[in-house]
C-alpha cells in the first residue's frame, strides 16, 4: 500500500524549462534592439557558451553531483554555507558575464559592456517567471491529506528555496523538502532516495518517486527499491532506465494510485 509519495520538482511540478526559455528571450530582445540580433541565434550561442564554460570550472564535478545545470548558475546566487557553494559563488559572476559576451562575439558583436548588462538582465527575467504546470495544484489538493508528500529536488538550498519562494503556494502541501546540495549528494545517488524514506518513515515498497528525469529520478529511484513514475510528458522513448510506471500528465497519478491499491 502506498503511503508517501516524492516528487520531484523542476519540470515535475514547476515547468522551469519554460522560465529558462523566456527569461531568455526577454533578454535577446533587448541585443534585437541594439544590435539587430535574431534572438533566438543569440540565446543559441549563449547556451552553448554557458555549457562549455561551466564544465571547465573546478567546481564542474560538485555541480554534477549535487544536481546544478549550466542554465541554473547563470542566474542562481549559491548563498549558502558551504565551501563548495562558496566557491561556486566567487565563479558564477564572471561566468555569466563571459557567456553573454562570448555568445554575442558569435554573432559579431564585441561589447564586453552590453554583454555584462544581459548578464545582469536574464537573473532579473528569470525571476520574473515562475511558471507552473497546470496540474501541479488540482494534483496536490487530490492528494495532500491521505499521503505523505515530500519534494526530493537536486540544486543549491538557496536557489531551489528562491523558486519556492516565488511560488509560494507549492511548499504547503508538503511534510518535507530535501534539496540535495543541503544533503550532500543529489539524485542519483541512492543514500539521498533511503534518506527520503527515512524522514517519511515509511519502506521502499510503501513509496512512490514522481519525476521526469530518467537520469536522476528514475534511476535513483530503482536503485533504492522505490517504484519510479516517469512524467513523460513530451512522448520519448525510455531508454536503458525504465520506470515501473509511466504518465503522461500529472493527474494520471491519481489513477495510478488506484490501480495499484
Amino acid at each position: 500500500m502506498v503511503k508517501a509519495i516524492i516528487f520531484d520538482l523542476d519540470d515535475t511540478l514547476l515547468w522551469d524549462q519554460r522560465s529558462v526559455k523566456e527569461a531568455f528571450a526577454a533578454t535577446c530582445e533587448a541585443a534585437r534592439d541594439k544590435y539587430d540580433l535574431d534572438p533566438e541565434r543569440l540565446e543559441e550561442a549563449v547556451r552553448k557558451e554557458a555549457t562549455r564554460l561551466y564544465q571547465s570550472y573546478e567546481t564542474y564535478p560538485f555541480t554534477q553531483m549535487i544536481g546544478i545545470n549550466p542554465f541554473e548558475g547563470l542566474w542562481g546566487n549559491f548563498l549558502d554555507e558551504d565551501d563548495q557553494f562558496k566557491q561556486l559563488a566567487k565563479v558564477v559572476p564572471a561566468y555569466r558575464k563571459e557567456a553573454w559576451v562570448n555568445g554575442l562575439k558569435e554573432l559579431g558583436v564585441d561589447d564586453p559592456d552590453f554583454g555584462e548588462e544581459l548578464a545582469e538582465q536574464f537573473p532579473k527575467e528569470r525571476r520574473k517567471r515562475p511558471f507552473i504546470y497546470e496540474d501541479t495544484f488540482t494534483l496536490l489538493d487530490q492528494l495532500h491529506g491521505h499521503y505523505q508528500l515530500l519534494l526530493l529536488t537536486n540544486g543549491s538550498p538557496d536557489l531551489q528555496m528562491t523558486k519556492l519562494e516565488i511560488t509560494p503556494e507549492i511548499s504547503p502541501y508538503f511534510d518535507h523538502i530535501l534539496i540535495s546540495g543541503a544533503f550532500g549528494r543529489g539524485k542519483p545517488d541512492p543514500a539521498i532516495f533511503e534518506h527520503a524514506l527515512s524522514l517519511l518513515g515509511v519502506s521502499a515498497e510503501e513509496a512512490l518517486m514522481v519525476g521526469d528525469n530518467l537520469m536522476t529520478d528514475i534511476l535513483g529511484a530503482n536503485q533504492a527499491g522505490i517504484p519510479s513514475v516517469w512524467v513523460n510528458r513530451h512522448g520519448k522513448r525510455a531508454g536503458e532506465v525504465k520506470p515501473v510506471y509511466e504518465i503522461k500528465q500529472l493527474l494520471e497519478l491519481n489513477e495510478l494510485l488506484t490501480s495499484i491499491e
